[in-house]
């Protein structure tokens, strides 16, 4: 199913149609029984990408955003190109023991395990608009812990964007009160 806004019309039905095209299904990974939805495709064709950066940053545009907030790995990559599009500071949200100063750390359950991320304790003046950015929306629990850590730090979530969203997980319901914003709904 392809999830798009009604008022932003037939052109951006149609990329994220091809957006969705662009993105394959890699069964049993990481483990048996994931359905793996692999964006490298997607991020290969500049095209495809410029669409999904302009679609995942549209909800914001005339909006004050003063950080993206992405969250490792993927999130990254969107997260730093979102930044680029909105003129605005980008903050990474990492894995434990990867950011080399003072931090605030959440643990969280995943689809298949379990795990922690951190962000630097500084990485916000109080109050500053952030909006979180990944790939991929599945249980929920890697953007609630962003949250989380958005807010140790100072900051105050305005949206959350992903590229993907798997609402069979219903990960969305871990992330009521916050404008949660995804492409492609599987």
């Amino acid at each position: 199913m392809v999830q798009t806004n009604p008022a932003s019309g037939q052109k951006n039905a149609l990329e994220v149609a091809a957006l969705l095209k662009a993105i394959r299904n890699v069964p049993d990974f990481p483990k048996p029984g994931i359905q793996f939805k692999d964006v490298t495709p997607l991020l290969g064709d500049p095209k495809l990408f410029k669409s999904a950066i302009d679609l995942l940053v549209a909800p914001y545009k005339g909006k004050k955003v003063d950080y993206i907030a992405g969250i490792e790995s993927r999130g990254f990559i969107f997260g730093a190109a979102c930044a680029r599009a909105l003129d605005c500071g980008f903050v990474p949200i990492r894995k434990k023991g990867k950011l080399p100063c003072a931090t605030e750390s959440a643990d969280f359950d995943l689809e298949y395990g379990k795990d922690t991320i951190e962000i630097h304790k500084d990485a916000f003046s109080v109050g500053k608009e952030v909006v979180i950015v990944d790939d991929v929306l599945a249980t929920g629990g890697t953007a609630k812990a962003a949250i989380d850590l958005v807010s140790k730090a100072a900051g105050r979530v305005i949206g959350i964007s992903f590229l993907i969203e798997l609402s069979g997980l219903k990960g969305r319901d871990k992330l009521t009160g916050h404008q949660t914003h995804a492409l492609i709904t599987f």
